[in-house]
């Protein structure tokens, strides 16, 4: 795990081009400690920089920007290829030579033989840049589910890219003008929406994606999407399937030349991992995990029973409200984008790094793979209401402006919003997992703004699957990819950790995805218990819990000072904890970022 940034296309002269990808460089540090690296082309008109995180292949022979020998490719790479050494194999079968014995010169003769295609033998989280020194131009690609993420800014002939915003910011090329459509999407769900940031001309490439730049010209190509296409199967071969794929894939996330240790939450998803994980590693493992001082929001104990269960060496370090104010001041700093989310990972990647750690595996991706959120029960039933009132006329409309103008709550406007649309899955989505309803968002943005605001129509379009998998893919397309992995990649890597996520893997998702929905998405994510028994029964019969902190009693007390003068405007009620910590996180940003 790493940080990687570029020029391209810079005509202000080759001192300048060096001053700006030095300083880009430098805000990388933190993601990559170990060792930093600049690329420059001979035209001195583009550079690459790379900041490392040693993983595999802990000697300088994995120093990057990395250049074939004959100097016309060069990459700079941020993530992991878990099945790098069967295509190293594979291309020394082919006559390939290697310098080292890292991932990252696999990347390079595997681009050397088959260009853009490269992508379909990538099994990781990756975003890298590949320039090619002869044809003066510049591959750029994000791995398949979105697990790391890359930002660029596209003027005239330059382009600039990084993994954080405030590295392509830092870069001094792009003005700094508020994208109101990325902030009337963070407004309304909590994180910015791909490919949206929250500065005007700054994008963040879609997952699945590739770019390709050459003499200022700019292509864009989708290379993924997830099929749910159905096939025949009985539950005791799905079943079958799912621990095999999980088992494949969390030997492959084991693969490193540094200890890995696991994030345990007590949850299905992370003794799940912590199960299979027993089976493949022979030596203990090491587990973490952060608990609460406050009763009602502690369950460390429960992660503690779990480790104490399967023989791992746990970690455990409450965090209070003093705490948690402590360091707050450094969880608002390594903000890249406004978030609701985040803290958590925050914190247990700080106890994790505290204790020598530098890869921690997380369960992350098994809620919306395998149906573990209320939302796959709500959103269809949802859908299903909607299109009932649909046939008694303008029923849906009248009860649609009735909630909106006398609801008092922000949930019940949230529903005005997906009774004054068509009864889609997607404006189902919205409404659930919404913070904002369109109309306070559109107030903030005007109170923020001084201007009038019409948001473009956000949502994914219908595909033609089953209820629950419509829900399954706006998990994955939505919360997962503009939240969670978001927060997970920031979070973790401010304190340089890398973070992989076993759940979120194209191969797994590949499998399992032609599972029909009735199975793989069955209440209480039956099917991935079923498929490992050796969870316990006291994980699986509780009660589903997302995991989260007292942050509504800490804003009250000792948080007041963060969360005082919000400034909203009269027709927001800001009648929940995380609406109120929404705006005063997006203040902290604009003030940051100097746009207050």
């Amino acid at each position: 795990m790493c940080g990687v940034a570029g020029i391209l296309g810079f005509e202000d002269g080759k001192d300048l081009l060096k001053e700006k990808i030095q300083k880009m460089q430098s805000s990388l540090l933190h993601r990559g400690p170990d060792d930093s690296g600049i690329y420059v082309s001979s035209d001195r008109r583009s550079a690459l920089a790379h900041t490392r995180l040693s993983i595999l292949d802990l000697s300088t022979a994995g120093h990057q920007p990395m250049s074939t020998i004959d100097g016309r490719y060069t990459i700079t790479f941020n993530g992991e290829i878990y099945n790098f050494l069967e295509l190293r194999q594979r291309l020394e079968d082919e006559g390939e030579n290697f310098e080292s014995h890292t991932d990252t010169e696999v990347i390079l003769k595997i681009y050397k033989n088959k260009g853009k295609d490269c992508l379909k033998y990538l099994r990781g989280m990756f975003a890298f840049a590949i320039w090619d020194e002869q044809e003066k131009s510049c591959f750029i690609a994000r791995d398949s589910l979105g697990i790391k993420p890359l930002y660029y800014w596209h003027l005239n002939q330059t382009l600039v890219f990084a993994s954080e915003l405030m590295t392509v910011i830092g870069s001094g090329l792009p003005q700094l003008n508020l994208n109101l459509d990325g902030l009337y999407g963070y407004l309304t769900t909590g994180s910015v929406p791909e490919p949206h940031t929250l500065i005007a001309d700054i994008r963040c490439l879609e997952a699945g994606n590739w770019l390709h730049w050459q003499n200022g010209n700019l292509t864009q190509h989708q290379y993924w999407q997830v099929d749910f296409t159905p096939q025949k199967i009985s539950i005791a071969d799905a079943q079958d399937k799912v621990r095999q794929a999980l088992q494949e894939s969390i030997k492959y996330h084991f693969i490193s030349d540094v200890p890995v240790g696991i994030f345990l939450s007590g949850g299905i998803d992370s003794t799940a991992i912590l199960a299979l994980a027993t089976e493949i590693k022979s030596t203990q493992l090491s587990t973490y995990s952060i608990a609460f001082a406050e009763t009602e929001w502690n369950e460390g104990e429960l992660a503690g029973k779990v480790a104490n269960h399967f023989g791992a060496n746990h970690t455990e370090f409450q965090v209070d409200a003093a705490f948690a104010k402590s360091i707050l001041p450094k969880f608002l700093a390594s903000i890249d984008q406004p978030t609701i989310d985040g803290f958590n990972t925050f914190c247990v990647s700080q106890v994790a790094h505290a204790n020598g750690m530098k890869v921690v595996l997380s369960g992350l991706g098994g809620d919306e793979i395998f149906g573990g959120y209320k939302s796959f029960q709500s959103i269809p039933m949802m859908v299903k209401w909607g299109r009932r009132l649909d046939q008694v006329p303008y029923a849906r409309k009248a009860l649609a402006y009735g909630l909106q103008h006398w609801g008092k709550s922000s949930k019940l406007k949230r529903l005005s919003d997906f009774l004054r649309n068509p009864p889609t899955f997607s404006a189902a989505y919205q409404s659930f997992r919404g913070i904002f309803s369109h109309y306070e968002a559109i107030a903030i943005i005007q109170s923020l703004t001084k201007s009038d605001y019409t948001p473009k129509q956000f949502g994914s379009k219908e595909h033609q699957i089953t209820p629950a998998d419509q829900v399954s893919f706006l998990e994955l397309s939505s919360y997962m990819r503009n939240q969670l992995l978001k927060d997970s990649d920031v979070m973790s890597m401010r304190w340089g950790l890398e973070l992989r996520v076993p759940f979120v893997d194209r191969t797994l998702l590949e499998s399992v995805a032609s599972i029909p929905s009735h199975i793989r998405l069955a209440k209480s994510k039956q099917l991935l218990t079923q498929a490992i028994p050796e969870i316990p029964e006291w994980i699986v019969n509780r009660p589903k819990r997302g995991f989260s902190f007292p942050f509504a009693s800490w804003m009250e007390t000792d948080f007041g000072d963060y969360f005082a003068d919000l400034d909203a405007p009269k027709e927001v009620a800001l009648d929940s904890w995380y609406q109120r910590w929404s705006l005063a996180i997006l203040k902290h940003w604009l003030e940051q970022v100097g746009l207050a």
